[in-house]
């Protein structure tokens, strides 16, 4: 059975930082792009940033480019998301996702991961 656990979320004053994990068991993802989205309360689950299979490839949503960072750890088949100078606006639920399909390009659509995490929440006060 594949699962994605994330982990990390808290409460963090504005213009701190948060290191998110996302472990993945069940089967490995080293040939899989994995990515990480969120949700706002009342808003739709938005993508935040993803890595591709060789982790020479990444992407992020504009409003969080240059301030948070992904990358992966192979022999712990798990990603990661350093969020830095957080905003109240980071604030909501963080999903980690995985595409099932092999050497795959790069993709910033939820409908192409396959796998996701239970989410982790991420609180940012003013």
């Amino acid at each position: 059975q594949v699962q994605l656990v994330e982990s990390g979320g808290g409460l963090v004053q504005a213009g701190g930082s948060l290191r998110l994990s996302c472990a993945a068991s069940g089967r490995t993802f080293s040939r899989n792009s994995m990515g990480w989205f969120r949700q706002a309360p009342g808003k739709e689950r938005e993508f935040v940033a993803a890595i591709n299979w060789s982790g020479l490839n990444t992407h992020y949503a504009d409003s969080v480019k240059g301030r948070f960072t992904i990358s992966r750890d192979y022999a712990k088949n798990t990603v990661y998301l350093q969020m830095n100078s957080l905003k109240p606006e980071d604030t909501s639920v963080y999903y980690c996702a995985a595409d099932a399909t092999a050497l795959a390009l790069l993709t910033t659509q939820e409908m192409d991961y396959d796998y996701w995490g239970q989410g982790t929440q991420v609180t940012v006060s003013s």
